[in-house]
């Protein structure tokens, strides 16, 4: 195949199905948690929708949530998972298994970064955002160089697909602020080819039911959504 006739290279990313994390509101970054009911319902729809796409191989995190998930894609498509300790969550330090509740009361400042500068943020005994997402990106790249033109599938967590699109839409991590979180087995298809990245699907959930996604089924969710339309509307200068 000649230079000018080289293939994109594709990922198919993956986030996780819900975890016990996810479902009680604690904070799992390296915490080990496996996924729950739901969560086995999901993989097996998202394993499902992913039988029909092109597929070389399978990236996942080591984490047990990621693995189980990836276990699903696996018996789906045929395909033997690779496993990496470099694409697991933050290390969330102290945080690790705490109610997310109880995070604004005893660390009121790191939390403040967390919601509003993550860029800035660090864990405390954990891991900074920067540090993460170069950990992050610094695997993304050696997967790519290793399977130039294959369809990759990659298993990983909900922070790490918010580091990353920063790096996909060339933003500096400072933009991570503004990304959406994608809901549980959330696909994004990524191609690269020429030294660029072509976002073809971000945060698609189509399938799952509404009563089987994960955010939009939790009350801190709706409260966000609810505050972001505010928000929107004070920018505008809406006033009923």
């Amino acid at each position: 195949m000649g230079e000018g006739m080289i293939k994109r290279t594709r990922l198919i990313i993956v986030r996780h199905a819900e975890a016990e994390g996810n479902a009680n509101r604690l904070f799992h970054g390296w915490t080990d948690s496996s996924i729950t009911k739901k969560g086995h319902i999901q993989a097996m729809q998202v394993a499902e929708r992913l039988k029909a796409m092109d597929m070389d191989l399978i990236y996942s995190s080591t984490l047990r949530r990621t693995m189980q998930t990836a276990d699903y894609i696996a018996k789906a498509k045929g395909l033997p998972i690779m496993r990496t300790d470099k694409l697991k969550e933050i290390n969330g330090g102290d945080w690790e298994d705490l109610p997310w509740s109880v995070l604004p009361e005893k660390w009121p400042d790191e939390y403040d970064l967390w919601e509003n500068k993550p860029h800035i943020h660090q864990m405390p005994n954990g891991e900074s955002m920067k540090e993460f997402q170069t950990r992050i990106i610094d695997e993304f790249w050696h997967i790519i160089n290793n399977n130039k033109s294959k369809d990759i599938c990659i298993v990983t967590h909900g922070t790490a697909i918010k580091s990353l699109m920063c790096f996909f839409y060339h933003y500096s991590l400072e933009e991570m602020v503004n990304f959406p979180w994608y809901d549980n087995t959330a696909i994004t298809i990524i191609d690269y080819k020429d030294d660029k990245f072509n976002i073809v699907m971000e945060g698609d959930t189509s399938h799952l039911s509404k009563e089987m996604k994960t955010l939009e089924n939790q009350e801190w969710w709706l409260e966000k959504k609810c505050q972001a339309k505010e928000r929107e509307r004070e920018d505008i200068g809406y006033n009923e």
